[in-house]
């Protein structure tokens, strides 16, 4: 193997004998602890194409790490070589353009902090310490879905560095093909070094209620917010949320800790719209405690940071579903009860408006372009003794969510485990055009370390 003193770029290369290994190493989640051969904490493009060639040329495995929040922990390998994006981290805001640069391992929080002095946003997730990186590849949703659509439908460019050590710009006039693989065909064409987002108005401030229902209203609530849904405006957007009571001081002190049905309803627009959405929910059914406050956007961006925090032992497996029908209502009822550990979480995710708009072909998205929820099944615990059960739990639900009809898919970020039956599912007829693309521009496979899509 070449020498590591051959291997040289303007960051730092780490090895396991290192101060800051360990550190650099580390993913946020717990149930992978890998140890890298080699470590290269890139800080140009010009690095990063030193590293694949480096990789390639010594039979590396290659992971790329942006935000490390892979849940299958796809961003380190052990023996291998890991390509740390951390410190391209860049954020460069036209207003005026309403255009943003954004290096490839930045985090969307930092992207928040440049953009909303402006009142501008990028389409993006909901935990701020998530890498832009790998959530925009696999296509990007969260509370400006509804009304500006996913992070892919935002994107003007990417600078990506190919597994043959070339620095590309693919866009709508360079490159097509790769430019319609990356948005949604995850880290399968190479490393992107950079992102061109449209800027899109949001903030600086919104209206966030949070109505907290028990167990025993399940039924109630999800029927209530599936006939709910179709009515609001863009400038509305709820996320369903089946979880524990945070033991927080607007919580009562007898329900900290309770299971029950969370409808977090963020408004974009006027504050008087957000109260009529949120007195039309509390008329037909009352809430046991409710949290409603105008916030800054990005306190609402930074509000689940803490219960996704780093360190804990984390497994998901998701699906998408055209409609809340009763018999999937049962489903729910049924099983998240079960769940043992306070943490875990069933999330549904409403796609409409902007998001259907958009022709289901210009992407290569997984998830067809349709009314439907994006549902995510999240079990975890602060300690491993209890991860075993909320794994099975997570299984055991999302099998019962099948109805006994086909796998349809579901959001590529999401997937723990991945294998190529789910990948078909999830992308349909465009699988096929995937492999043309990975066969061109990645022949060898050289990044399979993400939810991979084998060449032709």
């Amino acid at each position: 193997m070449t020498q590591l003193a051959e291997f040289s770029i303007s960051g730092a290369v780490l090895t396991p004998a290192d101060d800051g290994y360990d550190d650099a190493r580390r993913l946020w989640n717990a149930v992978h602890d890998r140890r890298p051969a080699v470590i290269a904490q890139v800080r140009s493009a010009e690095d990063v194409v030193t590293a694949v060639r480096y990789g390639v040329e010594n039979g590396l495995e290659i992971a790329v790490r942006g935000g490390a929040h892979s849940m299958s922990g796809a961003s380190a390998g052990d023996d291998g070589l890991m390509i740390d994006l951390s410190g391209l981290n860049t954020v460069t805001v036209d207003a005026e353009a309403r255009r943003v640069r954004v290096g490839g391992g930045a985090l969307l929080g930092d992207i928040d902090a440049a953009t909303q002095p402006h009142g501008l946003a990028v389409p993006a997730g909901v935990v701020s310490h998530t890498g832009v990186g790998g959530l925009t590849l696999g296509g990007g949703m969260g509370w400006l879905t509804r009304k500006y659509g996913l992070s892919i439908d935002n994107l003007e460019s990417v600078q990506i560095v190919t597994a043959d050590g070339s620095v590309l710009r693919a866009a709508e006039d360079e490159n097509p093909d790769l430019f319609w693989g990356v948005r949604g065909g995850g880290g399968n064409f190479g490393v992107v070094t950079e992102f061109e987002f449209r800027l899109q108005e949001a903030g600086p401030m919104i209206n966030y209620g949070l109505l907290f229902f028990s167990a025993d209203q399940g039924t109630e609530v999800l029927k209530l917010a599936r006939d709910l849904n179709p009515t609001l405006s863009t400038d509305i957007n709820i996320i369903i949320a089946a979880l524990s009571a945070p033991p927080e001081p607007f919580v009562p002190a007898e329900l900290h800790f309770a299971t029950g049905y969370g409808l977090v309803v963020v408004g974009l627009g006027s504050a008087e719209e957000h109260a009529a959405v949120l007195q039309q929910i509390r008329d037909e059914l009352a809430p046991a405690f409710e949290l409603v406050t105008p916030m800054p956007f990005t306190a609402l961006q930074q509000s689940l940071d803490e219960p996704n925090a780093w360190g804990h032992y984390s497994y998901e497996k998701g699906s998408y579903l055209t409609e809340l029908t009763d018999e999937a209502i049962a489903v729910v009822t049924e099983h998240v009860p079960l769940k043992k550990s306070p943490m875990s979480v069933t999330l549904f995710y409403r796609l409409d408006k902007a998001y259907s708009a958009v022709d289901d072909d210009a992407t290569a998205f997984g998830g067809a372009r349709h009314d439907q929820y994006a549902v995510f099944i999240v079990g975890q615990s602060p300690v491993p003794e209890l991860f075993e059960g909320e794994q099975e739990w997570v299984r055991t639900f999302w099998q019962a969510l099948q109805l006994g009809g086909p796998d349809t898919g579901s959001y590529v970020n999401g997937m723990t485990e991945v294998d190529d039956a789910r990948l078909r599912a999830t992308y349909g007829s465009k699988y096929e055009r995937l492999q043309q693309i990975k066969a061109k521009y990645d022949p060898d496979n050289v990044f399979h370390r993400n939810q991979n899509i084998r060449p032709a």
